[in-house]
């Protein structure tokens, strides 16, 4: 496979599990309000990878189960 249809086949994968991918900032306040609930670790505050995380805490804890919980 080339590197186009290996892009293609992950987003039809992320899509058929109800996915979708978006880029927002963040407010460092809104950082902070992640690491005050406890969803991060305040050691992660500038790391992307973590701050991700944390709002995807956050979107399973106050909007929705996670796919494929009861």
């Amino acid at each position: 496979m080339t590197r186009t249809s290996d892009r293609m086949a992950l987003l039809r994968a992320r899509r058929k599990c109800g996915l979708r991918c978006v880029s927002i900032e963040v407010r460092d306040a809104e950082v902070l309000e992640l690491v005050r609930r406890g969803l991060m670790a305040e050691a992660g505050s500038k790391d992307s990878l973590t701050i991700r995380d944390g709002i995807h805490r956050f979107l399973d804890t106050y909007l929705v189960k996670p796919h494929g919980a009861s």
